[in-house]
């Protein structure tokens, strides 16, 4: 009988990767940048740990179909269950709930660091990554979300990028909510099939319309030949649905305009509007018209948004 140990084998986990000297110098210079924007708008620093417990990360997962829920959880030895951060938002939320005596109103603060989610890796998607978060707490008016998406604006400017090379696209869930709510799926006992709408539209960029039609419908079976579940809504629902997606147009006011057609009287929609007509008034007076743009088809994949929604997109890259 040998008693030979089996060697090791050394491989690096699945959905992770190194990173080395002349990136790490490059992501020190790029953060470094981000924070004098980020300072100079008046936000402060904050560090928060990779560990949060379970239940203080709320139930706006990412990936809620798989078995570990999307994120890497452990149990301590009191029995508590703790999970590596998914995002830098739910750390957060929980610091404000426990010094909200303290802090001042609004509250302004930024945090750098790596977070984790357990989903299935693939090209771009990785299991560790690097989030630059930018909050304000507190505020009454979508003056606050304008001003952030102007300090985005400023930060991009920073790191080299001009104007027509980038845009940020904003829309606002009220009016997806709306939208939703004229198809059948408001209320608390529909809130997870309009998860799975948001996850759906979520993916328009990466599987176009066609794609989000089947995730709104029955499900989608990709080239992997994994199948995707979808939302099993009705045909009507699912056009109602798309023609807001495709309500852009080629000015500010024919997509405004367009929304309005859509959202028709629902006062959730129509909220959702004028917040955006309010914001873009902002960016007017400022000059930031030319790189920010309003556009229906951004959503965000999770449920905790509840007003403005927008992402930074490089072009022709």
């Amino acid at each position: 009988m040998s008693t030979k140990q089996k060697k090791t084998k050394a491989r690096l986990p699945r959905g992770f990767v190194d990173h080395t000297g002349t990136e790490l110098q490059a992501l020190e210079a790029m953060t470094a940048q981000i924070r004098e924007v980020y300072e100079l708008y008046g936000f402060e620093a904050l560090e928060t740990p990779i560990f949060e417990y379970t239940d203080a990360l709320g139930k706006s997962l990412p990936d809620v179909d798989r078995p570990n829920a999307g994120v890497f959880s452990l149990q301590d030895d009191d029995e508590q269950w703790m999970s590596l951060r998914y995002d830098l938002t739910a750390p957060l939320a929980r610091y404000v709930s426990e010094n909200f005596e303290v802090l001042p109103k609004p509250y302004r603060s930024y945090r750098i660091g790596p977070v984790f989610r357990n989903d299935k890796p693939g090209p771009g998607r990785f299991r560790q990554f690097m989030q630059l978060d930018a909050d304000i707490v507190g505020a009454s008016t979508v003056a606050a979300d304008a001003e952030v998406c102007m300090m985005a604006a400023d930060s991009l400017n920073k790191l080299g990028f001009e104007c027509d090379e980038y845009v940020i696209r904003l829309s606002n869930r009220k009016i997806l909510d709306g939208v939703l709510e004229e198809v059948g799926l408001g209320g608390d006992e529909q809130a997870d099939k309009r998860l799975t709408v948001f996850r759906a539209i979520d993916k328009l960029d990466r599987l176009g319309v066609e794609g989000v039609r089947l995730l709104l419908g029955n499900g989608r079976l990709d080239e992997s030949g994994d199948f995707t579940k979808g939302a099993g809504l009705a045909d009507d629902q699912i056009e109602y649905i798309i023609s807001l997606l495709n309500a852009r147009g080629e000015t500010t006011e024919e997509t405004i305009n367009n929304l309005k057609n859509v959202v028709d009287r629902n006062a959730c929609g129509l909220e959702g509007i004028r917040e955006l007509e309010e914001m873009q008034q902002i960016f007017d007076t400022n000059d930031y018209q030319k790189c920010i743009r309003i556009d229906p088809s951004v959503v965000r994949g999770l449920d905790y948004y509840t007003g403005p929604v927008f992402e930074a997109e490089l072009c022709n890259m």
